[in-house]
C-alpha cells in the first residue's frame, strides 16, 4: 500500500482530533511517566498526551514514515518509532497506552489486547477509540462497487464489538469503562466524503487500481453517495460517523 498523505488525513484535524479528547478526558491518571501513542500519525494525538503529561516520555509508534515525518517535525520533545503495532516492546511497563483511531487496522483483537495491558503498569491503562463505521453507507458502498466493478473485497474486519471487548479485557484483569458515540459531521458535498474517507477508510480498496480504474470506482461511489446521504435544507450533509471507546485500567 502507497504511504499515507498527512496533509489529506489533516484536511478535517479538528474532526478527527475531537474523538481524541474525549477519549483522553477518561483516562483517570495524574501521575504518569510513560505514555506510548499507538498509531500516531501525523501528531495529533500525541500532542493532546504532552499537554496533558508535559513531564511524561511519551512515544508517538506508527508504520508510515510520511506520517512520522510530520509529527517529529510538530513535536521535536517527543520520540517517534516506525514500528508495527504488534511487534512493538517497550523497554519498561508503561502507564498509559494510547490507540486513537488505530487498532481497527490490526487483526485478531483476542490477542492482541490482552498482549497491550501485560505491557501497562499495575493501575496503568489503555485507552482506545476506533471507527465503529462498518455498516454505515460510506463502508457499504465501498464494498458494493467493488463487487460491482469485480474487485476484490479489501474492508477491514469488522469490530468485534461491545460485549466481546468487554469480556476481553476483564478476563485480562482490567477495570472496563466502554461507550459507543455517532459524530455527525457537517459535510459541505458529496465529494468532501469522498476526500474524508479517501484519506483513511477507502486507501485499501484503491491502492491495486490503476488512474482509470479509480476514477470509475470513484464516479459510481460518488453516485451511490448521493442517493444514500441527502442534502439538508441549508446545503450541508450529515455525515453519520460511530466510534466505540474503552478505557481498560489493569487491576492486581
Amino acid at each position: 500500500m502507497t504511504d499515507w498523505n498527512p496533509a489529506l488525513y489533516l484536511h478535517y484535524n479538528a474532526e478527527r482530533t475531537r474523538p481524541a479528547v474525549e477519549l483522553l478526558s477518561r483516562v483517570a491518571l495524574n501521575e504518569v511517566t510513560d505514555v506510548v501513542d499507538l498509531g500516531c500519525g501525523p501528531g495529533n494525538s500525541t500532542a493532546l498526551l504532552q499537554q496533558r503529561w508535559p513531564t511524561a516520555r511519551i512515544t508517538g509508534i506508527d508504520t508510515s514514515p510520511a506520517m512520522l515525518a510530520e509529527a517529529r517535525a510538530a513535536l521535536p520533545g517527543c520520540r517517534f518509532v516506525e514500528a508495527d503495532i504488534r511487534h512493538f516492546r517497550p523497554e519498561q511497563a508503561l502507564s498509559v497506552i494510547y490507540a486513537n483511531a488505530s487498532l481497527q487496522w490490526v487483526e485478531n483483537h483476542y490477542e492482541l489486547l490482552p498482549h497491550l495491558v501485560s505491557l501497562l503498569k499495575l493501575h496503568g491503562v489503555l485507552a482506545i477509540q476506533m471507527p465503529d463505521n462498518d455498516l454505515e453507507p460510506t463502508h457499504v458502498l465501498m464494498r458494493e462497487v467493488a463487487f460491482e466493478q469485480g474487485y476484490p473485497d479489501r474492508g477491514r474486519a469488522a469490530l468485534a464489538g461491545v460485549h466481546a471487548y468487554y469480556d476481553i479485557l476483564t478476563e485480562a484483569g482490567c477495570e472496563v469503562d466502554i461507550w459507543r458515540t455517532t459524530y455527525y459531521h457537517q459535510m459541505n458535498s458529496h465529494q468532501a466524503i469522498i476526500d474524508w474517507v479517501s484519506a483513511t477508510g477507502l486507501r485499501p480498496w484503491l491502492q491495486d487500481l490503476n488512474e482509470s480504474e479509480q476514477q470509475r470506482y470513484l464516479h459510481r461511489y460518488h453516485q451511490l453517495l448521493e442517493e444514500q446521504y441527502p442534502l439538508q435544507e441549508n446545503g450541508q450533509i450529515l455525515l453519520a460517523f460511530p466510534r466505540l471507546f474503552m478505557v481498560a485500567r489493569r487491576e492486581p
